[in-house]
């Protein structure tokens, strides 16, 4: 048979009562349309059902939503923008079999494979959610022992996103309409299932709906717990420095003044180098933490990023393997950031050791830098606009997988063999860039190494360079100098390496005990050097008192960590020791403190 086009055999177009949208074909009753129907469908892919009393599917496919040939039904089906699955696990809460049959009946008609569980009491019902996986609930409103409000109720008890649609011969308006308020998706009368697929599609979707929300809700609620997992950690990490610290002061300013007193020829002076070194790793630690929990003092300054790397090259030289070969590719134009130098030498420190960590067998390790707008940040739209100066490390490496980078600035989480890592190291790296305002970026696929990228943003002042940042001063003096601090260690400590060069020294454990003290001080007072955490007053608020008294007075801050809101409190420009110090470091930063202006400022 010849057909020239489908519009030849369309005197008319109607809507489908179960698919309103559809366009129907009405070509009679005779073997031509059949043809014709078989013809459409081969050509343009879909399902072809032929209705006499009782519909049955042919396994033809037809590319249109739906057209009716006389007692044929062809209704499309197209397999790649298709919205029906095609399997449909239903629920059936019914007594009546035959009912039962003809909702499974009008679901296998649009096309689903339908696997149903019938059910008639609670405790079926019950069993059923709990044990199997469904799309749909189907429930008569009148059972014998059940009713669609006591179905209702044990889906909601079971805490299961499930449409829930009521068909039913006997519900009323009344009845429906509470239904609806008690949480019922929608209600349909047996006999009258034109709306029951697309109820069925529609309550699908809004569900999926419904769980797409509740998973982004769960992600939302697990970065919220991960955020003040990591700010407790702060916290914890705060605290522990700060009485760490203090040990560690008291530690290595005592083995500093043994080993002057015994000499490092000696063994003994020895076993106090190693007693040294153990402390100064434990203070390398103790930064780290502070570097996480953004709660390290640091002293900004212009610094040339090109100048650090260059400086620090030599070092990172060293901490490499033999078969590591190291390249640096600066740009010369690469804008100067605002940052502290000791943190940013420790970035890169961390960074090429988790590199060499990389490379067991060998590689390259490349550190560049370069400058980037706001534009070649689209990867972290959370960054704040502007000019940003890059520092880049990377190697040739393992690489790591998605799930691993997504960790991998978690403190105490490591991939290295245990007793190789401690898990701080980009904990710190992440720290520290917040910290100066920039961001990080990461990419490394398994196999193919991995690159850090670090934005600090870019300032306008003029690098410092190496000498200007150096003060030589001289560690002996003579001036009067007020000590506080409450942990007696560190007291004792720095009390007897000034004694020892030539200052005079007042010492109190607390404020109220110093200001007790200098109540019956007739002299000149030069220096204060005080904790800045202090039980009662604190330091800063200690010095704005001295400085009525002595306008010309010094003021020399020392913390184991600074708090944000302790730090604000602080007077404008202050100098700050932090610990652990040595004697030396004590001695030269006195020495800076009394060559500053009067710290009126405190005031």
């Amino acid at each position: 048979m010849n057909i020239a086009r489908v519009s030849d055999l369309v005197p008319q177009t109607r809507r489908c009562h179960e698919f309103p949208q559809a366009p129907l074909l009405s070509i009679g009753r005779c073997r031509a349309a059949t043809v014709a129907c078989a013809h459409i469908g081969s050509t343009f892919g879909g399902t072809v059902r032929k209705t006499v009393h009782r519909p049955y599917t042919l396994a033809r496919r037809f590319p249109a939503p739906a057209m009716l040939c006389g007692r044929y039904r062809m209704r499309w089906l197209p397999s790649s923008d298709r919205t029906v699955p095609d399997c449909l696990r239903v629920l059936l809460v019914e007594d009546s079999a035959a009912d039962a049959e003809l909702l499974l009946h009008e679901l296998n008609n649009a096309g689903y494979e339908v696997v149903a569980t019938r059910v008639e009491t609670a405790e079926a019902m019950l069993s059923a959610l709990e044990s199997a996986s469904l799309d749909v609930v189907l429930s008569d409103y009148s059972l014998p022992r059940f009713s669609a409000p006591d179905a209702l109720a044990v889906l909601r008890q079971t805490g299961r996103d499930l449409p829930f649609i009521i068909v039913s011969g006997t519900i009323g308006e009344e009845a429906a309409v509470a239904s609806l308020k008690a949480g019922a998706c929608d209600f349909l009368v047996k006999g009258q299932l034109a709306r029951l697929i697309p109820a069925i599609e529609r309550e699908r979707r809004e569900a999926e709906l419904r769980r797409e929300r509740t998973r982004a809700h769960q992600a939302l609620e697990e970065q919220l717990r991960h955020v003040q997992k990591m700010e407790a950690i702060g916290q914890l990490a705060g605290g522990v420095a700060h009485d760490f610290n203090n040990m560690l002061t008291a530690i290595l300013g005592y083995a500093e003044l043994l080993t002057e007193q015994i000499g490092p020829d000696k063994s003994i002076g020895r076993d106090l180098d190693e007693i040294v070194r153990a402390a100064q790793r434990a203070a390398a630690l103790t930064r780290q933490l502070l570097a996480f929990s953004r709660k390290q003092a640091i002293k900004p300054v212009a610094l040339s990023l090109n100048a650090v790397v260059e400086t620090l090259e030599p070092m990172l030289r060293r901490l490499i393997s033999a078969n590591v070969r190291i390249r640096t590719c600066l740009d010369p134009q690469t804008h100067a950031v605002l940052a502290d130098e000791t943190q940013l030498e420790q970035v890169l420190m961390n960074l090429v050791v988790n590199a060499r960590d990389a490379m067991p067998d060998g590689g390259t390790l490349t550190i560049e830098t370069a400058n980037a707008t706001l534009a070649d940040l689209a990867h972290d739209p959370g960054a704040a606009p502007g000019e940003y100066a890059i520092v880049s490390v990377a190697d040739t490496g393992s690489g790591m997988t998605r799930e691993v980078q997504q960790r991998i600035f978690e403190p105490f989480y490591t991939t290295k063999e245990r007793g190789r890592g401690t898990g701080l190291g980009l904990a710190a790296v992440y720290g520290i860039v917040t910290q100066l305002g920039g961001t990080i970026w990461v990419y490394s696929e398994p196999g193919h190494g991995t690159i850090f990228k670090m934005y600090l943003p870019r300032t306008t002042v003029a690098p410092v360079s190496a000498t200007n940042r150096e003060r030589v001063a001289p560690p002996v003096g003579t001036e009067t100098i007020l000590l506080v601090e409450d942990e007696s260690g560190v007291r004792s400590f720095a009390r007897i390496v000034l004694a020892r060069h030539g200052y005079h020294v007042l010492d109190a454990e607390s404020s109220e005990q110093a200001l007790a003290l200098l109540a019956g001080h007739d002299g000149a007072l030069h220096l204060l050097l005080t904790d800045v955490m202090l039980p009662g007053i604190d330091g800063g608020q200690l010095a704005r008192r001295l400085v009525r008294r002595w306008p010309d007075l010094r003021v020399l801050f020392m913390s184991g960590y600074l708090d944000p809101a302790v730090e604000q409190a602080l007077p404008f420009g202050y100098e700050l020791l932090e610990k652990p110090f040595t004697a030396h470091t004590l001695l030269s930063r006195v020495r800076e403190a009394l060559g500053l202006s009067p710290v009126s400022r405190a005031s």
